[in-house]
């Protein structure tokens, strides 16, 4: 089994405002409005979303051998996620936690930081999720 590639986005129209996730596991498509929050919830929950997904769609054995890599346009998440930032902000603490959580579930996971060039499919299910919001 090669490596999984994912990418995630996660965005807030406002800060906070409406936000929704995208993400992409493999070829599969995923974008879900998830209510008023900031960016940078968005983000992370885009990130918890993805390797819960992942988890899923491998099986729970499978998921033991597995290798992903988690590609994001967050700077300040990716830092954060591999430890080049402090997490400073206290409402993202229990997603950083469930992350590194999620994280023992698998063989291995990197995150890796691409340009928002890279990250066009994610990016566009997050805008569809969002402009079909209900509120």
């Amino acid at each position: 089994m090669g490596k999984l590639i994912i990418y995630t986005d996660g965005g807030s129209r406002g800060n906070p405002g409406k936000a929704a996730i995208g993400v992409v596991v493999g070829d599969k498509e995923y974008g879900e409005a998830i209510g008023t929050t900031t960016n940078n919830v968005a983000e992370y929950r885009a990130v918890v979303f993805a390797l819960k997904k992942a988890k899923q769609l491998l099986g729970k054995e499978k998921s033991k051998e597995a290798e992903l890599e988690v590609r994001m346009d967050s700077e300040l998440v990716y830092s954060q996620l591999t430890g080049k930032y402090k997490l400073k902000e206290e409402s993202l603490f229990p997603l950083f936690i469930e992350i590194w959580n999620l994280k023992q579930e698998f063989k291995k996971v990197e995150f890796v930081h691409v340009l928002r060039e890279k990250n066009r499919e994610a990016d566009k299910l997050v805008n569809q999720a969002l402009d079909g919001l209900l509120f």
